[in-house]
């Protein structure tokens, strides 16, 4: 097993596109199989679930706890079930590595090393600035805060990653999203001798050959990765455009980075000291940035947020969509 692990908009889609291209690795789609997994009960729980998780949280705690191994017997028969799911997707493609570049994996790193101890751990890290910026502007049309209300990325992400960074039991190999876009034969070349596999230079044009047919379903960056066909430096800068343009990003910005542990940002590359260093080197008084290029996605996600919107407010469209949803059970009935 191979594993890719990074937060969303941290350039995991890419890479998963580079090792895919591989002739020794089967990649494809975000599978999410470890997660719901987890949140069983012998590792953490769910905050909500359509069943009582509590009582099922407590009654897999009470029912490991008579197995003759304990909770081996356990981390045993999950990675049972991984390594059938796995090992018949990699037995049909016939080539050696699986891999796995679900982002929510960051978040569960803990158990995911009690599966698979033993597969390689290839962890990706992507400027905090940067990475917030892209999440804003992929899925809310640029609004940092409906962004930061729907899912705290930098505040769950950021303490997940630096304590698996820091840990010594599992191996693993750190690389900056800057580094591989700036050097990415040098950087492909150190996955593959971490993955103990022979380099190969024409994987690193992901966007040509069988692999980028098979690329195209499945869940990841819905933009970027489509518009190149190798790693490309045009997005390292982006956010700092956007900050230098909007004192009101800068300040929410500032804000959320003063949340996050210093030495959590060190551990991933990013130390504090130099984190604001490419928006103070920046021009002052530097032109807004522009605009975004209109899409079919971006047409779709502001629809989707101006839906969503009126959905939220009492009123004839939601009463509408209630009626809609009864219907639709109605129909769909057993």
């Amino acid at each position: 097993m191979l594993f890719v692990i990074g937060a969303p908009r941290s350039g995991t889609t890419m890479l998963e596109r580079m090792l895919a291209s591989h002739s020794m690795i089967q990649g494809g789609p975000e599978p999410h199989l470890l997660t719901p997994l987890a949140h069983l009960g012998v590792w953490a729980k769910v905050d909500r679930a359509p069943y009582d998780h509590i009582l099922a949280s407590e009654a897999v705690k009470g029912f490991v706890g008579a197995l003759p191994g304990g909770e081996q017997d356990y981390w045993d028969a999950c990675r049972a079930y991984c390594d059938v799911l796995y090992g018949r997707l990699l037995a049909r493609s016939g080539k050696a590595i699986c891999l796995d570049k679900t982002p929510a994996y960051g978040l569960i790193l803990p158990f995911l090393q009690k599966v698979f101890p033993d597969a390689k751990y290839v962890v990706l890290t992507r400027h905090p600035l940067a990475l917030f910026s892209s999440f804003a502007n992929s899925f809310f049309d640029g609004d940092h805060r409906a962004a930061q209300a729907h899912n705290p990325l930098l505040e769950r992400y950021v303490p997940a990653l630096a304590e698996f960074l820091q840990q010594r039991q599992t191996g693993f190999l750190h690389v900056r999203y800057e580094d591989l876009v700036a050097e990415p034969e040098f950087w492909f070349r150190k996955i593959c001798d971490y993955a103990a596999i022979p380099y190969e230079a024409a994987a690193i044009t992901y966007g040509k050959g069988p692999a980028a047919e098979a690329a195209s379903a499945g869940l990841g960056d819905p933009i970027g990765v489509r518009r190149h066909d190798r790693p490309s430096l045009t997005s390292l800068n982006k956010w700092v455009e956007e900050l230098a343009a909007s004192p009101e990003k800068l300040a929410f910005m500032e804000g959320m980075i003063g949340r996050l542990s210093p030495e959590d940002l060190e551990a991933l590359g990013y130390p504090l000291k130099e984190l604001w260093a490419p928006l103070h080197e920046s021009e002052k008084g530097a032109a807004p940035a522009g605009k975004p290029r209109m899409s079919s996605y971006r047409v779709k996600r502001k629809l989707i947020l101006a839906l969503r919107a009126q959905a939220r407010r009492r009123g004839l469209f939601r009463k509408a969509l209630e009626k809609l949803r009864l219907t639709t059970d109605v129909l769909l009935r057993d």
